[in-house]
């Protein structure tokens, strides 16, 4: 298979993705050290379900993600862009309703959803402030934004062991432990190249969001960034007048 690049053009991210669906799951599980289902559990609590909301996850691929915010009354919607990883996840979820979505060209209606979440997945966007842009849309006011993302280890003294890793370390592992070794030299290229954590809560509250706030995982090898939608009409920070942004803060937990 071609192996995507930073360009991030969207066919080729998707063609990537098609190719990896079948054993995506378990080869992230291998790769994160059985940490991936950790994270999942603290964007289950982070977006907190409840019963009769609307929750869109984005970027959903076969639906673990999703699987995570399911419960009675509760509206659950899938979204990808990847017919490969879709496929997958209707045969994966059948409960839940999977939908081809362009995270940068969403098609549901303005406020639909009560919170819209998306993990590991903004990183592969080929314009981050768009699709930002369109979740705020999607998004009820009053409703919330949850963003799980590879991010910036913050222990100097960990911080070389973990490049070690993403360089050198999971392309040799991906190569014994995946068909698809390419999507995982792109995987390390992109984590490597992501903006630090108060850089992406800046982006979040340029969006429209207020409230922003970042929890850092593993050492800071993830990040959930969490956000409001004003519950009155705002216009976003990019079209008012200039003013200081307030910088993400990071959360107690």
């Amino acid at each position: 298979m071609s192996k995507a690049d930073l360009a991030k053009k969207p066919a080729e991210v998707a063609a990537m993705f098609d190719e990896v669906a079948p054993t995506y799951d378990l080869t992230n599980a291998l790769l994160s050290f059985g940490q991936d289902s950790r994270w999942r559990k603290i964007v289950r609590d982070a977006v907190f379900p409840e019963a009769g909301q609307k929750i869109l996850d984005l970027a959903a691929g076969t639906g673990a993600s999703s699987a995570a915010f399911t419960g009675p009354d509760i509206k659950v919607v899938a979204g990808d862009f990847s017919e490969g990883m879709l496929a997958v996840g209707r045969k994966r979820h059948p409960d839940i309703e999977f939908v081809f979505a362009d995270a940068t060209s969403l098609p549901f209606k303005d406020g639909e959803f009560d919170a819209v979440t998306i993990s590991f997945g903004l990183r592969n966007v080929v314009d981050v402030e768009k699709a930002l842009a369109e979740m705020y849309r999607v998004t009820k006011p009053g409703g919330r934004i949850v963003i799980c993302e590879f991010s910036k280890v913050t222990n100097p003294v960990l911080a070389p062991f973990y490049n070690l890793y993403l360089n050198k370390i999971l392309p040799g592992f991906s190569r014994i432990a995946s068909k698809t070794p390419e999507a995982y030299s792109y995987l390390s290229e992109s984590i490597l190249a992501w903006p630090n954590q108060q850089e992406l809560g800046l982006k979040i509250t340029n969006a429209g969001y207020e409230s922003v706030a970042y929890r850092n995982l593993t050492f800071g090898i993830v990040a959930v960034h969490r956000g409001l939608k004003p519950k009155a009409s705002a216009i976003p920070a990019t079209k008012k007048s200039a003013t200081k942004k307030p910088v993400a803060k990071q959360a107690a937990k």
